[in-house]
């Protein structure tokens, strides 16, 4: 099984829709694919017309008192499940710290749950919070590849340098960082700049980039993915380069 999470410190950058629409190719191809959806407020649980509930919430969870294949949902599309948000997972962190109080179990936490679930699944996502604390890291140490969706901007680059830093303080095994550019606006000269130069300066960054089309913005109205919709959208296409370039660093 390979885990994959979708993560940048920053929200609204594109996180939710690259797990979604990641999740879907992977599962299209016949690979048994999971998405857990960390993030409270629940956006790709929305996206699969999934309740965004837990039963006994995710405190639950973290202190092994509810099995986690117990949690699993079935969404619209074969081969590919979610574990769903919930509005519990707001103190996750907490929730993790007085399982595993300060120990280096706290950070590993996740990543020992989901191994439950390695003979079930080829590939999990995970679509992370848009923070730094514990329920991200454990998500970091979890994964054999970090996605990661940058604006093409400065100081967008600025928090994947940090975040490379952070991994590489990592004691053991450390993921491999991907990044790629999200909602990008080729109109703009900073964008096209960036985008045309910063894959041949930085190791861990892919040419490829998600165009800003109001078709991605429509998910939220189709509740779908974006290939199941748009199939011939310059969006889809990126996706489709993007799940190529995945596939083959986890191994998937």
């Amino acid at each position: 099984m390979r885990i994959v999470a979708s993560y940048n410190v920053k929200g609204g950058v594109g996180k939710t829709t690259a797990a979604v629409n990641l999740a879907y190719l992977s599962a299209r191809e016949g690979r048994r694919t999971l998405l857990w959806d960390l993030d409270p407020q629940g956006a790709a649980t929305f996206l699969f017309r999934v309740k965004p509930r837990v039963k006994g919430g995710g405190g639950r969870l973290v202190r092994r008192e509810r099995p986690i294949g117990a949690a699993l949902k079935a969404t619209d599309f074969t081969g590919l499940d979610l574990l769903p948000a919930d509005v519990t997972y707001r103190n996750l962190d907490l929730d993790l710290a007085g399982a595993h109080g300060r120990s280096t179990k706290a950070s590993r936490a996740l990543g020992r749950l989901l191994g439950e679930l390695a003979d079930d699944y080829d590939v999990v996502f995970l679509d992370t919070p848009p923070s730094l604390s514990l329920v991200s890291e454990n998500a970091l140490r979890a994964s054999d590849v970090v996605l990661v969706p940058i604006i093409p901007t400065v100081l967008a680059l600025r928090t994947y340098d940090q975040l490379a830093e952070f991994v590489d303080g990592f004691d053991g095994r450390r993921p491999r960082l991907h990044a790629f550019f999200s909602m990008a606006d080729r109109r703009k000269s900073l964008h096209r700049e960036i985008i045309a130069s910063l894959p041949g300066e930085r190791d861990g960054i892919s040419p490829t980039a998600v165009p800003a089309l109001s078709q991605v913005e429509q998910m939220a109205v189709h509740r779908a993915p974006l290939p199941v919709y748009a199939p011939d959208s310059p969006a889809t296409r990126a996706y489709h380069s993007l799940w190529t370039e995945l596939a083959g660093l986890a191994g998937a």
